[in-house]
């Protein structure tokens, strides 16, 4: 009855009914599409938006406070892609390329499920820690490094050796990583103060845009749907099952180190989470010879839409289990 709960109210949320909406649109071969750059710009604002919140927050907390969460968040990224490469490898069959590829993406996290996450949790009125943002933008980059090692350890060639400074150049430089970073620093710098006065802009309107962005993602996604009778039953097992499995372990871990049931959870869906915005990327340019077919159809059409509808209030359901509430 708690998960269900839950899952009625995740699914009233204006924003899953707007992904919902844009999978619809698609179906029907409606003519409803994002005129050309406002994905982008969408994207910009969010990831933007989140670094500067995220800034303030870890303005007001201390080291003492911050330092499990941070190295709890650096474990999970380092530990996640490592088991998903396994696991793809010994029992999904799948070639080293697109077990990389798969292990980068589930590693690594989404912004906007994260952001989904930040705003379920506030519909139901329960708290979280401010600095969430700051193990957002620590969680996105080292799983896709992690990922990319597993298959470049040993180059074959000096090509593959020099593809390293693209990779990192791509990962630490792509919009994903400097806004989030950049947004940290600046709200981490500015304070109480700078919030004050970039509020009106990233505050108020950060719900209105989520809703939008998610209308085109839903619109993204429906154009996958068909990817899905080619996924085959691993791939779509994995993409619902591993989440599971990741956030419980993060759910476990956030209660080990202190964190409230509702940062726990929120530690549970970034682990739960995979990427579609800095990992293609990087993948891309690094395993070229890896699937997008693969990946993108796991990450986009199959796991984003799990957690936005099941996951979030079964990660929830879950953290309330542990913390006995």
């Amino acid at each position: 009855m708690e998960i269900l709960h839950a899952l009625v109210a995740n699914l009233q949320t204006p924003m899953f009914l707007a992904f919902l909406l844009g999978i619809i649109a698609t179906v029907i071969k409606s003519d409803l599409k994002f005129p050309d750059g406002m994905y982008t710009g969408l994207t910009i604002y969010l990831l933007f938006a989140i670094g500067l919140k995220g800034g303030v927050k870890l303005n007001q907390t201390t080291l003492i406070e911050f330092y499990k969460p941070a190295l709890a968040a650096l474990l999970l990224c380092v530990t996640i892609p490592l088991i998903a490469y396994g696991l793809l490898t010994k029992f999904g069959k799948y070639d080293k390329a697109n077990a990389a590829a798969l292990a980068a993406h589930y590693g690594s996290v989404s912004a906007v499920t994260f952001s989904e996450a930040l705003a379920f949790l506030d519909s139901l009125h329960i708290s979280y820690e401010g600095f969430m943002p700051s193990l957002l933008a620590i969680m996105e980059v080292p799983a896709i490094l992690v990922a990319l090692l597993l298959i470049k350890m040993n180059p074959k060639d000096e090509s593959e050796k020099s593809s390293w400074g693209k990779i990192l150049h791509e990962l630490f430089t792509g919009k994903g990583t400097l806004l989030l970073l950049g947004g940290l620093i600046i709200g981490m710098i500015s304070g109480k103060k700078g919030h004050e006065q970039f509020a009106p802009l990233f505050e108020t309107p950060f719900r209105g845009m989520l809703i939008l962005f998610l209308l085109e993602v839903g619109i993204v996604t429906g154009r996958r749907l068909n990817d899905l009778k080619k996924a085959g039953v691993f791939l779509f097992g994995f993409g619902i099952l591993f989440p599971i499995f990741s956030a419980m372990f993060g759910l476990y871990l956030g209660k080990c180190i202190g964190l409230s049931m509702g940062g726990a959870m929120v530690l549970g869906t970034l682990s739960a989470s995979a990427s579609y915005i800095a990992a293609p990327a990087a993948v891309r340019i690094a395993i070229p010879e890896a699937s997008p077919a693969i990946y993108l159809t796991a990450s986009l059409a199959i796991t984003f839409p799990f957690n936005l509808s099941i996951g979030l209030p079964l990660y929830l359901t879950i953290s309330k289990y542990l913390f006995g509430a």
